[in-house]
């Protein structure tokens, strides 16, 4: 089925929505601020941006050769890439880094310094994820391997079985995954579907930026290091995967973390592609959050631990999200629908492991 034809029930349960976004606007219009980034969001891009780039600098300029200390910064690059993404990045192509349409766009591209592409980004994240969220066969962040299984309606392999202990290394590669084949893979089937990434570049234009930017990735970020640091080759390739390792299971973590829990529901839509529930609801049944009062975890991560708020309100900045989920939560409760929330990130990675061993065993979902 195409992810076109599947329809939600607007009408069902509207209510909820109507005045959830009715206190929201309240919020922001009493306090006279915008939904927008604001200086937080510049101060915590910034930072990021030095983590990930500062290292590289210090080893390229010969102020660090020592192999320990070379090995020190790759390490801090992988955290630093994991924050640019989630700090800077998803929000820009979200559209609420700043009010600033081209702003946004330019942010945006930083995925580029990550080994992504943008275009095929905001399509697989803000229209299949954000539009089918847990939907098995639309939402592609559930639909990750054959050895992986996200969703009790995928078949059921016996290697599954395990993948409650392997998961955890696959989820390393995501980045590598994107520096790799995973663009190249989407355009084709994004060119194959019909979908309109971009109205002002031809799926042409598209396949040149990414092979242009795949070689400008590899250049600036292994052959330069390889070619300029006073170690042996096959070290730098090592940290160079070991930034990625690190960037990838971040990322990974703290978004599967988000969605694929034991309180999580998977709807599947019937013959005619619907879905028996308003969209706003199926965001909050099929959405978590965690450590939500925990500042400092909730400023480094970009604030994706309020996965509910950002869920139901993809077009405000996550920097007002830890405000507004107070509003989200008193009008689910006054609703009596779920608000899924783990109290700490540790709590919810453990509830996603337990989800990992359910979804390898049949009889357990």
């Amino acid at each position: 089925m195409t992810k076109s034809k599947i329809r939600f029930s607007p009408r069902k349960d509207a209510d909820f929505i109507k005045e959830l976004r009715k206190s929201v606007n309240e919020y922001f219009k009493q306090n006279n601020i915008s939904t927008f980034g604001n200086t937080s969001i510049i101060v915590k891009s910034t930072f990021m941006l030095l983590l990930y780039f500062i290292p590289y600098i210090l080893m390229m300029t010969g102020l660090v050769t020592a192999l320990p200390l070379v090995f020190a910064c790759w390490i801090l690059m992988g955290f630093g890439m994991a924050g640019l993404g989630m700090a800077l990045m998803h929000d820009a192509n979200h559209g609420t880094w700043s009010k600033n349409r081209k702003m946004n766009n330019f942010m945006g591209s930083s995925l580029y310094l990550l080994g992504g592409l943008p275009a095929t980004w905001k399509h697989q994240h803000n229209t299949l994820h954000h539009g089918f969220t847990n939907i098995d066969g639309q939402d592609e962040d559930i639909n990750a391997s054959a050895i992986l299984r996200f969703s009790p309606h995928q078949p059921l392999r016996k290697i599954h079985k395990y993948q409650h202990w392997y998961a955890w290394m696959l989820y390393g590669l995501m980045t590598m995954a994107w520096i790799t084949t995973k663009d190249f893979r989407q355009v084709l089937n994004y060119k194959k579907e019909r979908v309109p990434l971009n109205t002002k570049r031809t799926y042409n234009g598209l396949m040149f930026d990414l092979i242009l930017s795949k070689a400008l990735y590899y250049i600036v970020f292994l052959i330069l290091p390889i070619i300029v640091l006073p170690i042996a080759w096959y070290w730098t390739l090592l940290f160079f995967l070991t930034m990625h390792f690190i960037s990838g299971f971040l990322l990974s973590v703290i978004f599967q973390t988000a969605h694929v829990m034991p309180d999580s529901d998977f709807p599947q839509p019937d013959e005619n592609g619907h879905i028996d529930a308003n969209w706003a609801i199926h965001q909050l049944s099929t959405t978590t959050n965690y450590a939500r009062n925990n500042k400092i975890f909730t400023w480094l991560i970009g604030g994706l631990n309020h996965q509910v708020e950002h869920h139901l309100f993809p077009n405000i900045s996550h920097v007002h999200y830890r405000k507004i989920a107070v509003l989200v939560k008193e009008t689910a409760h006054k609703y009596r629908l779920p608000y899924h929330d783990q109290g700490s990130f540790f709590e919810a990675v453990r509830q996603h492991g337990k989800m990992l061993k359910m979804l390898g065993r049949e009889n357990q979902i």
